[in-house]
């Protein structure tokens, strides 16, 4: 028992929030474009950030697992393996663990991500080295706030300059997803958005502690002005592919082995789901507890306790139009110059749940947001969905079972994607299959639009 307790204690002195200013703060790779961007908001802030490479290491992460976890557990735990391995490598004895902060954040509810950096706190115990590399994190619990990881007057603002810089993160995504299967020549786009990108990171340095957003937005804006002028008009428009899924696998392109490239490869328009969509629901979902608990106070008559959850329904409220706000202006300088796909507002997705027949808001999980989101595809025209996500996911198996039958009775072309690393002999002719189907329903759809 006494054991017990000290790994616990361990476990909570070595995985906390605590001021990470001044210490290298190493961020493992999901969306390339918003880790980056995220990390540059770090920067701006005073935090020495960088992103970790990623998927050289899935051998050590794989190593020192068991297989019953979620392979992003894997591959994360594999990153900050091997970056520490080849660090200590290349400094040798001037190698000193308390220079590094590692940056692994977590969920609440079922989803085994909530545990990944504890486990991985007890992976690196083992090597005594590695011991007083601390972890810290932030959580959906509390909406992601930064509490904690930098001084309070830093935190209130750093937290909007990374939401603003994960939607323009996501918009940048779109420019690319728009483009690059009508472009002109083959490699224009990425050399051009990693141009972009590296602007972007500058300009996030420089205007992020002063929250001059309005230059990032004047940046963001030329950036698809140039972008559009890459499309040649001849190529006639493909057929539109939803991404749902589990938000780190559907956003690491390592990790599901380039599906957005080989979907374009085959002759469909991708739109993933975005980052922010995340972001927001996570919001939303902290505005319905609060409600929630100030209703149930007020029932009981505990009025003072029903005041203070009253505040924090308008202090939401505010937080979450204020977010709102922020990426209708993003998406708004973008469309007037190229069509990409607008985000989904969160409310938009629950409405398409169809007042929980299909799945409810209350049970949680990216469930939710999957199967309202893929729902809303189609609602938008798209012609075929693919849901992308760890094998064995739970939320992800959920929503396959609600969204088969479903898209199967309106005969919309829908693909289960599940990864662990392995290769899939079989892949190339499902996702053939499944954009050959796709360009199908396109063509009737047209005709049907046509005759109507």
């Amino acid at each position: 028992m006494q054991a017990s307790h000290k790994a616990l204690d361990r476990l909570r002195r070595g995985v906390d929030r605590f001021d990470v200013t001044g210490r290298i703060l190493l961020v493992p790779q999901m969306p390339p474009f918003g880790t980056r961007l995220l990390v540059a908001s770090f920067r701006a802030f005073g935090v020495p950030a960088r992103v970790l490479e990623t998927y050289k290491g899935l051998a050590l992460g794989k190593e020192f697992t068991s297989g019953k976890e979620c392979f992003p557990c894997q591959v994360t735990l594999g990153d900050i393996l091997y970056f520490l391995k080849e660090e200590k490598r290349r400094l040798g004895k001037d190698f000193d663990p308390q220079r590094y902060v590692y940056f692994l954040p977590e969920s609440d509810g079922p989803c085994r991500f909530g545990m990944y950096n504890k486990l991985q706190r007890i992976v690196l115990d083992r090597f005594p080295e590695y011991r007083a590399i601390p972890i810290t994190y932030l959580s959906s619990e509390d909406a992601y706030s930064v509490a904690g990881l930098l001084p309070k007057k830093k935190a209130r603002y750093f937290r909007r300059v990374a939401y603003v810089a994960a939607v323009i993160a996501d918009v940048m995504d779109r420019i690319v997803w728009r483009v690059r299967p009508y472009e002109m020549r083959p490699g224009l786009t990425d050399a051009f958005m990693e141009e972009a990108l590296q602007a972007m990171e500058k300009a996030l340095v420089a205007f992020g502690p002063t929250r001059d957003f309005s230059r990032l937005y004047d940046l963001v804006e030329d950036i698809a002005k140039t972008a559009a002028t890459f499309m040649d008009p001849r190529k006639p428009r493909r057929p539109k592919i939803g991404i749902v899924g589990e938000i780190y696998l559907r956003s690491h392109p390592d990790s599901n082995q380039n599906i957005i490239r080989q979907i374009e490869a085959y002759g469909g328009e991708v739109v993933d789901a975005s980052i922010a969509e995340w972001l927001n629901y996570v919001s939303y979902e902290r505005l319905r507890k609060a409600q929630e608990q100030c209703a149930q106070a007020w029932r009981r008559g505990h009025k003072a306790e029903a005041l203070r959850a009253a505040k924090a329904v308008v202090h939401q409220r505010l937080e979450n139009g204020y977010q709102s706000w922020r990426q209708h202006q993003v998406y708004g300088r973008v469309l007037r110059h190229l069509d990409i796909q607008p985000d989904h507002s969160v409310r938009h997705i629950e409405h398409f749940l169809d007042h929980d027949r299909h799945f409810s808001f209350d049970i949680g999980t990216e469930a939710a947001l999957s199967i309202g989101g893929a729902l809303a595809y189609i609602h938008e025209g798209f012609d075929g969905i693919v849901n992308v996500f760890p094998f064995s996911c739970m939320p992800s198996t959920v929503c396959s079972a609600v969204l088969k039958p479903l898209l199967l009775e309106r005969r919309i072309p829908y693909v289960d994607a599940p990864y662990d690393g392995t290769s899939q002999p079989n892949r190339d002719v499902i996702l053939k299959t499944f954009l050959y189907q796709a360009q199908q329903h396109q063509k009737a759809r047209a005709h049907h639009t046509e005759n109507s």
